[in-house]
């Protein structure tokens, strides 16, 4: 797997990253989702570097002149729901790709440190020699995007696979590198070492979803 640690070089990139961190700044709701979408749009905007492109000829009121433009039929697939601003921000830079939702989250069985990944609701157009870009905020322990890809077998064989993620553990890292084809690509914003008994990432910034959406029901 290629991986794109964007933390690894200084930019804007790192005061959005300490404001979804920052207990007092991610209380503002609007705020922490629109943190999210811009990540998504600067991640989007690294990820169009490896796309293929194609001249072509583009015709102003004074002139015509030759521009690349990508190639690439894009299926934009997102995790319900902490993966909508994140789906929005990419959305933003690649308007006219073909949009995916599912919903997978984790079943707490006897105690909360054992879970499964339950997946749900799950509408997908065809895949099929398409370019699969997936989009999670939160790349924890990683089940939640290897129980998504599994879900997404019926809908045709990817061309190319790209995962988008706001914030990492180095252990979900491992993970969907072992279950990933080698020449997927991840890019994501920031990766921390460890993970909580729980399975969340440590220091991370809490429960994405709750952040941006408010505290769900419980199961």
């Amino acid at each position: 797997m290629h991986i794109h640690d964007l933390s690894k070089h200084n930019s804007i990139l790192n005061s959005f990253i300490a404001d979804l961190r920052d207990v007092n700044i991610q209380k503002d709701r609007m705020r922490f989702r629109r943190n999210i979408e811009r990540i998504g749009e600067v991640l989007g905007y690294e990820m169009s570097k490896t796309l293929q492109y194609k001249d072509k000829t583009v015709v102003s009121p004074l002139g015509e002149k030759q521009t690349s433009l990508y190639q690439n039929e894009i299926v934009l697939c997102s995790i319900l729901r902490a993966g909508v601003p994140l789906h929005n921000g990419l959305l933003n830079y690649f308007d006219d790709a073909e949009n995916a939702f599912i919903s997978a989250y984790r079943h707490h069985k006897q105690t909360p440190e054992t879970f499964e990944i339950i997946v749900e609701y799950l509408a997908c157009p065809s895949l099929e020699g398409k370019t699969l870009i997936l989009a999670d905020p939160m790349l924890a322990t990683g089940q939640s995007m290897v129980a998504t890809f599994e879900a997404l077998r019926p809908f045709g064989k990817p061309k190319n696979i790209h995962i988008v993620s706001v914030i990492g553990a180095q252990p979900g890292v491992d993970l969907i590198s072992k279950h990933f084809s080698q020449d997927t690509h991840l890019w994501i914003a920031a990766v921390d070492e460890d993970l909580s008994d729980k399975g969340y990432i440590v220091p991370g910034l809490g429960d994405a979803g709750d952040l941006a959406f408010g505290n769900k029901l419980q199961q």
